[in-house]
């Protein structure tokens, strides 16, 4: 990693930006059974080296938005938790902002620059949670998501439904983007322009879902109950809610293999070749290259309005 120093104390030390950040323990395996050719598993520097040199990618997709963190200090062997609250004794520098819940307040961290992400690297956040909305329009989301949650590995069945989903969202004359989740599933993604309640969006997701259900009863389902679902594939509209988070493009997982949540093209996911976990830490070359290819290119640009698909929407065919 350019710009890094390291001490006989296991302190690396890099230098982002106007910040000089500390990475503590950066030998310390997060996941052991990934890395690259010839390598035993992914340390914290090489997770602070993703984020340095994703940062490009990435901080388009966090920028202005509040982040729950997914933290496994001893990495994917050891105990995990989630982080909503920004420590006092995290630097100065790094953003926060405040949001109400019920009973008080809560602190989320807002990351707008490389130095942030570094800082994520040293705490040993694998997993990057974003709202689907901004923090100077917190109650109007500005993205939907539809999470395609098969019931096993097979990614066959996730791409009938990322199918049948763009076929009908292309009847409402709505855009979206697909994502590999990095786990078993698909997120599409649909762009809104920041006007839309998140009632209204999630209402208009659950509406969508059940439709799609319908024509497909045998293969998809909306059930909340896992047994319920049978051995069809969830489609969970649940992310979209006020508050509620979906993971980040370009974000690990912490999961065995150190797999990336990959933005793809509609034609990748027609190719036998990807699954949800095509991308991971082991080939961060193959992740930059997926980046640079620019996927979503021309659709997150198209956020709009809800009415005029509600209003198709009444009209389609059961």
């Amino acid at each position: 990693m350019n710009g890094r120093t390291a001490d006989p104390d296991g302190v690396l030390e890099v230098r982002v930006g106007r910040h000089t950040v500390a990475v503590h323990r950066p030998e310390k395996v997060l996941f052991p059974d990934a890395g690259a050719t010839g390598v035993m598993g992914v340390t914290k520097a090489d997770l602070a080296a993703y984020y340095r040199r994703m940062a490009l990618f990435m901080l388009p997709q966090l920028k202005d938005r509040p982040l729950m963190l997914e933290r496994l200090p001893d990495g994917v062997k050891g105990p995990r938790f989630v982080q909503k609250d920004t420590p006092e004794n995290w630097p100065e520098w790094v953003r926060r902002v405040t949001v109400e819940k019920e009973g008080g307040t809560v602190r989320h961290m807002v990351c707008d620059d490389g130095a942030t992400l570094v800082l994520l690297a040293d705490q040993a956040c694998l997993t990057l949670h974003r709202w689907l909305s901004r923090t100077d329009r917190l109650p109007w989301p500005d993205r939907l998501v539809f999470d395609l949650d098969p019931p096993t590995e097979d990614f066959g069945a996730v791409r009938d439904a990322a199918r049948w989903l763009r076929e009908l969202l292309e009847e409402l004359h709505v855009p979206s983007a697909p994502m590999t989740t990095g786990s078993k599933g698909l997120h599409v993604v649909v762009p809104l322009n920041g006007h839309t309640t998140f009632e209204e969006s999630r209402s208009f997701a659950k509406e969508v879902a059940e439709l799609l259900a319908g024509r497909h009863p045998e293969r998809l389902t909306t059930a909340v109950r896992k047994r319920a679902r049978g051995d069809r594939l969830y489609l969970d509209v649940q992310r979209n809610g006020y508050a509620q988070t979906a993971v980040a493009p370009w974000s690990p997982r912490a999961r065995a293999g150190a797999p990336v949540a990959v933005p793809v093209s509609w034609e990748q996911v027609e190719d036998p070749g990807v699954t949800a976990r095509t991308w991971s830490l082991g080939d961060v070359e193959g992740v930059l290259e997926q980046a640079r290819r620019n996927p979503w290119a021309g659709v997150m640009g198209k956020g709009r309005g809800l009415g005029p698909a509600r209003k198709r929407l009444a009209g389609v065919s059961r």
